[in-house]
């Protein structure tokens, strides 16, 4: 896959959950919206999706490690984050300001930069009702993140997850 220089740089945060498996509806959704897309996972993601395919498809390595002083960086600044989906170990480590990883650092940041935005979490209702979990929304939204329906993680009788709308996270970042 060609990179394009001209267009919007999209990063896409994967986090730890069964529906991370259909991620490439997003990335395909991403370029289709006419974004450049690079893939920050969480360490425990990459277990959950077909992480060659997520290259082929982006033109670029996954980062889920920091990179060593001296690399060079794969991935220009993001002109917009999606985070999908949105565990909650992500979304509590997030609002408080937690850097352990390269993608919460990456989170952290992009709010100090000003980048917009979006989230679907993917969070079961046992967990969501954690006041923990409220608070961090909360904050987060305060901090003009913009937030999807909520999901819960439950895979249809084929063991797909049909009701988490990929599309959605597009939908939450302003026109580029």
């Amino acid at each position: 896959m060609t990179q394009d220089a001209s267009k919007p740089f999209l990063y896409i945060v994967v986090c730890a959950a069964g529906v991370a498996q259909g991620v490439g509806k997003l990335i395909t959704a991403a370029q289709e919206a006419d974004w450049e897309v690079g893939v920050i996972a969480t360490p425990l993601a990459l277990r959950f999706f077909d992480t060659a395919d997520v290259e082929a498809r982006t033109g670029r390595p996954i980062r889920s490690a920091w990179r060593a002083p001296g690399d060079p960086r794969p991935f220009p600044d993001p002109d917009a984050v999606v985070v999908a989906p949105a565990t909650f170990n992500t979304v509590n480590k997030w609002a408080a300001g937690i850097s352990d990883t390269l993608a919460l650092g990456a989170l952290c940041e992009a709010y100090g930069l000003g980048v917009p935005i979006a989230v679907l979490p993917c969070v079961s209702e046992a967990l969501a009702a954690h006041p923990a979990y409220r608070a961090s929304l909360e904050r987060l939204g305060g901090m003009g993140v913009r937030f999807g329906d909520p999901y819960a993680g439950e895979a249809d009788e084929e063991g797909g997850h049909p009701q988490f709308h990929w599309r959605r996270a597009l939908e939450l970042l302003p026109p580029h």
